[in-house]
């Protein structure tokens, strides 16, 4: 009897496990398209808010087409010359991996309101405890900074999570990347409030976050290595 209790017990573990793996299987396989749906959408968010033009996960998509149509999602490379493919659905972390020279750099052309137009290139980095990544907007002469927005997958909240956070992202705007035809990027300089401009630094430097240094010298050197392959791009399309 004893023998035929643990084989019921054993067959009813095991059909249950069975059972659970196929639910979760079927759940896993169901919320796919959602989740990738979800991700779709919040790339475009951030795309935009890059410039500041707000958007809902209702609308995201419409004003994406409204605002960067097809033809305004380019891929470039360091030479400045387009080439083939989906700048939307490039792999960044794939492409930083190749030699600057062997890379496609996607970038958007945005039709503001006012008729002006706007280039947006998308940065991916590392931070103190994971990825980070973010947006940059410029202005027509492709140097001064018209917006910037950064994220994070696991900053320690309060310190470099802050990189997130719009009194961090909003000294950006209006910095510049080069120094008459030299490509310089943004330095972002440690000591506290006003660290910049302590340093002279005031068209090419923002403050770093206080307690989170690390965090700021890998948003800084995300900035660097992102931007440095559009330098011809940039220098020809002034």
């Amino acid at each position: 009897m004893k023998k035929d209790s643990n084989l019921y017990i054993f067959m009813y573990a095991s059909i249950m496990v069975i059972i659970v793996a196929a639910v979760l299987s079927f759940t896993a396989e169901t919320l796919k398209p959602i989740q990738k749906q979800n991700v779709k959408v919040e790339k475009i968010q951030n795309i935009l808010s890059s410039v500041g033009i707000k958007s809902t996960k209702q609308n995201a998509e419409e004003m994406f087409d409204k605002y960067i149509p097809n033809n305004n999602r380019i891929l470039i490379n360091s030479k400045g010359e387009k080439v083939e493919g989906n700048a939307f659905n490039i792999n960044l972390k794939i492409e930083n991996s190749k030699a600057i020279d062997q890379r496609s750099l996607p970038l958007f052309i945005v039709n503001m309101d006012d008729g002006t137009k706007k280039t947006i290139v998308p940065l991916l980095g590392t931070g103190l405890w994971g990825p980070i990544w973010g947006y940059i907007a410029f202005e027509p002469d492709n140097n001064t900074i018209f917006g910037a927005i950064f994220d994070h997958k696991g900053e320690t909240p309060g310190l470099g999570a802050e990189i997130s956070k719009d009194w961090f992202q909003k000294p950006f705007k209006g910095k510049t990347i080069f120094e008459g035809d030299k490509f310089v990027s943004i330095t972002v300089h440690k000591g506290g409030h006003g660290a910049a401009e302590r340093a002279g630094d005031t068209k090419h430097g923002v403050d770093a976050i206080s307690g989170g240094t690390i965090t700021s010298k890998g948003l800084e050197k995300m900035v660097y290595e992102s931007l440095e392959g559009y330098q011809s791009y940039f220098k020809e399309n002034k």
